[in-house]
């Protein structure tokens, strides 16, 4: 996977999102990230429609600015997932899967 070559600010984010110790994110800040990395849509109901690499999950709007805990433990799993680290640095996916077409194997192989 190539370098994901993300600005000083979204490279801070994904830091706080794999930083466990880091209990308060702002969602603005969040929200751009995903914005940079993948495909965001506002759905009817007001939520976010975050697709980067193969994940796609749907998020809801925090009233606040910031996200909470369980936000950021799905966001890091979904990152993760899409190939992204805590340095930013892209994360090898060790995973098999099956693509429910009788296509078994790793992703990157096509």
């Amino acid at each position: 996977m190539a370098d994901h070559g993300l600005s000083n600010h979204h490279s801070s984010t994904l830091a706080d999102l794999f930083d466990h110790q880091k209990h308060t994110i702002e969602w603005r800040k969040v929200e751009s990230l995903l914005n940079a990395i993948g495909t965001v849509t506002e759905e009817h109901n007001g939520h976010l429609k975050v697709t980067v690499g193969p994940e796609t999950e749907t998020f809801h709007v925090p009233h606040g600015k910031d996200i909470d805990r369980q936000q950021i433990v799905d966001i890091r799993r979904m990152l993760t997932e899409a190939g992204y680290g805590p340095d930013g640095k892209a994360v090898k996916d060790q995973r098999e899967r099956d693509y429910g077409d009788n296509r078994w194997g790793d992703p990157e192989e096509g």
